[in-house]
């Protein structure tokens, strides 16, 4: 496969030549990583108070999911639901100067507690590999900790503006790990690491591009994801647990949670792998509904409709 498609860590010298954007972002989060959690917890939360205040595309956003699967969530209150995902949306900007602006092993100082770590160790304990979904849930630092496990790989998009990609490169190969663009030679890199019996991180809650993904309901509905996890799973037998790092109060830290994975996420039956995937998501969620990307437009494809009228008038 073209080695383009598998990529390392930001090395020095392509850290001096980044635009000067990347290098005062990256200058910036190694500054303020120095700053106590609580601050920079804090200052999140000022950020999200300010754009609920200015209701901005986000706050809107988030009311609009809100008013679609608010009660299926177990959220009523939409004003109080809308504060709070902000707040925790601010904190999750913020805190990445301290997951990826310092050393890797002050950012996993941060970890208090490991729950349901007996599914990823059996999971582990197959010798085929293991997929951890991690979905747009808490703080990044679970990455940290999969690499410290053993080997691992993570697939990712080139962002919207490339220019970024360099920092976060840099943010995630702290800890060695395999990055693998998502496209088609990159799926032939990922299916060789499970069958090394690597950990693979794949962010599952993406909208699908184009004729990509499948429709099951997500919080009762109808909503389309990524059937890329299934179909790694089912050539090659790997485990997949559900894993995210919920933020804890008061700049406290963090505790990351495992859940295992329905068999039929595995399923060649992609419909019904896809409504396994949404199934372990939502127990994810449940355990910290405010934590999660309520500011993404979730639902904005739906079956049989052309372009976006679920989120029309946000």
């Amino acid at each position: 496969m073209p080695v383009s498609n598998v990529v390392s860590g930001l090395t020095v010298a392509e850290l001096e030549t980044a635009p000067f954007k990347v290098r005062a972002a990256v200058a910036l989060m190694r500054l303020a990583a120095r700053l106590p959690l609580s601050w920079l917890h804090g200052i999140g939360a000022l950020v999200g108070r300010l754009a609920g205040a200015l209701k901005t595309r986000e706050w809107r956003v988030t009311r609009r999911n809100h008013e679609l699967v608010g009660a299926a969530v177990g959220v009523v209150d939409r004003d109080a639901f809308t504060r709070a995902v902000l707040v925790e949306t601010g904190k999750n900007l913020t805190e990445l100067a301290k997951i990826w602006g310092a050393p890797p092993v002050r950012a996993l100082a941060l970890i208090r507690s490991v729950h349901g770590r007996e599914h990823f160790d059996a999971a582990r304990a197959q010798a085929r590999g293991v997929i951890v979904a991690a979905p747009h849930l808490g703080c990044w630092v679970l990455n940290l900790w999969l690499c410290a496990q053993g080997p691992m790989a993570l697939l990712y998009r080139v962002p919207q503006h490339a220019e970024w990609e360099a920092l976060l490169r840099d943010a995630r190969g702290k800890l060695g790990a395999t990055q693998v663009r998502a496209d088609a030679a990159g799926v032939r890199e990922l299916l060789r690491c499970l069958k090394q019996g690597m950990t693979l991180g794949i962010l599952p809650d993406q909208r699908a591009k184009g004729g990509e993904g499948e429709f099951a309901p997500f919080f009762g509905l109808p909503c389309k994801s990524m059937t890329l996890l299934s179909r790694l799973a089912e050539k090659t037998g790997a485990s997949v647990v559900f894993g995210f790092a919920e933020r804890l109060p008061a700049g406290r830290g963090y505790d990351l949670h495992f859940l295992p994975a329905d068999g039929a996420i595995a399923s060649a039956d992609r419909v019904a792998a896809v409504a396994a995937l949404h199934q372990g998501i939502e127990a994810c969620v449940r355990l910290a509904p405010t934590q999660y990307q309520w500011t993404y437009k979730r639902y904005s494809a739906q079956p049989g409709v052309d372009g976006d009228q679920v989120y029309a008038r946000s």
